[in-house]
């Protein structure tokens, strides 16, 4: 499996969130469903707006793609996605690059222009359009067609950008064509035909790629190796914010940083999780605190029945659900809906057989993985902060006036702690907390 990564310019906000938490999610399935999985995600580390970025903070173009890199992998490992057994960088892969740019010259599928860029010439390629289903006719009516005079169709492509004199020079490499740098295109069809071969079964990436660039990846590569490209092509759906595109014009851009601020990270990867991969995602506040009062009661009965062995059984028929669903094109949505039927289950009956069930179920997708009352006590507990040192003084206040009938000083103690966000809940192994 291939999937198009992160141009590392910038810190990664929502959409790329949803992207690595998706296809984690389908590595996690392959695997758990015995595939032989290598799973390569790339990452763009040469572009405009790199070295746009680049010359605005006066830095290099590998000082600020490095520093990039690092704040990426701190925001996958706190969403709970594991690295991809590969991530290679474009310009590792120049030299693989330039040969698939003269294979494709030499079959007559790329030129030289008039300004020493390499073209591919789309219409010369039998079968443009077959992945976004748009024909050549309706793309070349498009506005979305950028015309440059330099090339023999508006509809062509860069493969090979020649060198400008205003540009770095750690951004120009030699080349049969003149210095430049490669097409952002030409990057990913190198990198994974060297990595997986000619032929693969999976490759994704967000919707917005599905045209032009993944139909520019299939132009690239079965036009030089002359057959199929790729088995199954996986797009995840949009990410919205209050059911509004997000931009930065529009003041509803969030990073991942930015909602991390504010919401543990597992319910995050949880409210990413619970809706198909192919749908939109509407990302508000309201949503965000749903996804939270959701995981809390998955949590909430793992805490009351401490799970026995965590060892899935799937001949059990909540895991036989589970798997159908999974096998129903990922549909992680109604995977999710039988974690809480399990839920539902180990509360009723008590039964340590369900939450470990429920425990074991979760661990596939990567949610479920924590102490539960680590998790209800918003990690306090697990911190040993003084807040948790605090509440449970109270805790032990209030049983102690409990204890002298004072139940009118109880009570003020209850409501109290709840004014601040944190409930109690009476059991009989005692007085638990967790955030309200």
């Amino acid at each position: 499996m291939y999937v198009c990564g992160m141009t590392v310019y910038d810190f990664c906000h929502l959409g790329h969130a949803r992207v690595m938490v998706v296809f984690d999610m389908v590595a996690r399935w392959l695997r758990a469903s015995g595939f032989d999985l290598v799973y390569v995600r790339n990452i763009t580390d040469i572009d405009d707006k790199i070295i746009r970025r680049a010359g605005e903070n006066s830095e290099s173009i590998r000082a600020l793609t490095d520093r990039f890199i690092a704040a990426m992998h701190e925001d996958a490992d706190a969403l709970g996605v594991m690295r991809p057994d590969h991530e290679p960088r474009a310009t590792e892969y120049v030299g693989q690059m330039q040969s698939l740019i003269e294979r494709l010259r030499q079959k007559g599928l790329a030129y030289v222009a008039e300004n020493r860029d390499v073209c591919y010439s789309v219409r010369k390629f039998d079968g443009y359009g077959k992945l976004s289903g748009k024909s050549l006719d309706e793309l070349r009516a498009g506005e979305r067609v950028e015309i440059a005079g330099e090339k023999q169709d508006p509809l062509d492509f860069v493969l090979w950008k020649h060198a400008r004199t205003d540009e770095p020079a750690e951004v120009k490499w030699a080349s049969p064509w003149g210095a430049g740098r490669p097409g952002w295109h030409i990057e990913c069809s190198a990198m994974s035909s060297d990595l997986l071969g000619d032929h693969f079964d999976i490759h994704g990436g967000g919707q917005d790629l599905q045209f032009p660039h993944h139909e520019n990846e299939i132009a690239q590569s079965e036009g030089a190796h002359g057959h199929t490209f790729v088995n199954y092509w996986m797009h995840n759906g949009f990410v919205r914010v209050d059911d509004e595109k997000m931009s930065k014009s529009l003041g509803n851009f969030f990073t991942i940083r930015d909602v991390l601020k504010k919401y543990d990270a597992e319910v995050v990867r949880f409210f990413i999780l619970r809706a198909h991969y192919r749908s939109p995602l509407n990302y508000s506040d309201a949503h965000l605190e749903d996804a939270r009062q959701s995981l809390t009661r998955l949590y909430t009965a793992l805490r009351n029945v401490a799970p026995a062995d965590v060892a899935i059984d799937w001949e059990e028929a909540h895991a036989q659900r589970f798997r159908e669903a999974m096998d129903d094109d990922f549909n992680t949505a109604e995977a999710v809906a039988v974690l809480f039927d399990l839920a539902n289950e180990a509360n009723r009956s008590g039964s340590a057989a369900m939450a470990a069930q429920l425990k074991g179920l979760g661990g596939v997708l990567g949610l479920l993985g924590r102490d539960p009352v680590a998790f209800l006590q918003g990690g306090a507990a697990e911190a040993g902060t003084d807040e948790a040192d605090e509440i449970e003084a109270l805790i032990e206040q209030r049983a102690q006036a409990k204890k002298a009938r004072n139940f009118a000083e109880a009570d003020r103690i209850r409501a109290d702690l709840l004014a601040r966000g944190i409930a109690l809940e009476d059991t009989p192994q005692g007085t638990l907390w967790r955030r309200a």
